[in-house]
């Protein structure tokens, strides 16, 4: 479980086809490699993927996931290369300040950012989803976009906005982004549940 609050900025140093259909990433961090343990969470631009080794390369700490065929073809992890900045966030202890939402990292879809415009103090984002999770995502609600926790600020049909403070904008792959990029989408637990208890309780 994690809270969609970023606590580092990583980059893939090595990517490697397995013979099993995996996919090995090696992901440069800032962490302390003595407190990754092997099996531990972590959320790497939104998806949660499961640490198998860690270490030191020179002067930077890494970390190495394998990435299923199934997380490949529904994130945006299927277009991460060498290079590729990811927001990363460790898993959440008991007794660790809840400063997000509660965030899975089970991704439900891909948004599209439409458009950018920057404001004097801060970045307005308006995305585009599949129609299909458009229903879970409610002005003042919650969702994460590549592990960022954000509040909506608008929905019209199939899109909605965010706005980015200076902060987020620096320490996330945010300030990077523009029109037409993808971004791994999760919606708030609560509308997914809420909805769902709703259509078990209609009449068939």
């Amino acid at each position: 479980m994690f809270t969609g609050i970023i606590n580092d900025l990583g980059d893939i140093l090595d990517v490697n086809e397995r013979a099993d259909g995996l996919r090995r990433l090696t992901i440069g961090c800032n962490y302390d490699p003595a407190t990754i343990d092997i099996g531990a969470s972590v959320a790497c631009s939104g998806p949660c993927l499961t640490v198998v080794e860690r270490g030191r390369h020179g002067n930077r700490t890494f970390f190495a996931v394998d990435v299923a065929a199934e997380t490949l073809r529904v994130t945006t992890a299927g277009t991460w290369q060498r290079g590729t900045k990811l927001n990363l966030e460790r898993s959440l202890r008991l007794g660790d300040e809840l400063g997000g939402h509660l965030v899975s990292g089970h991704v439900d879809g891909i948004a599209e950012l439409a458009t950018r415009e920057d404001l004097p103090d801060m970045a307005r984002l308006s995305l585009r989803v599949p129609s299909a999770l458009s229903r879970f995502i409610a002005p003042k609600g919650s969702v994460a976009l590549d592990g960022v926790s954000l509040t909506v600020n608008e929905v019209k049909d199939a899109t909605f906005s965010v706005l980015i403070i200076p902060h987020t904008l620096k320490v996330t792959t945010f300030g990077q982004l523009r029109p037409g990029a993808q971004l791994n989408l999760e919606v708030d637990q609560m509308a997914r549940y809420a909805a769902r208890l709703l259509e078990a309780t209609q009449p068939h």
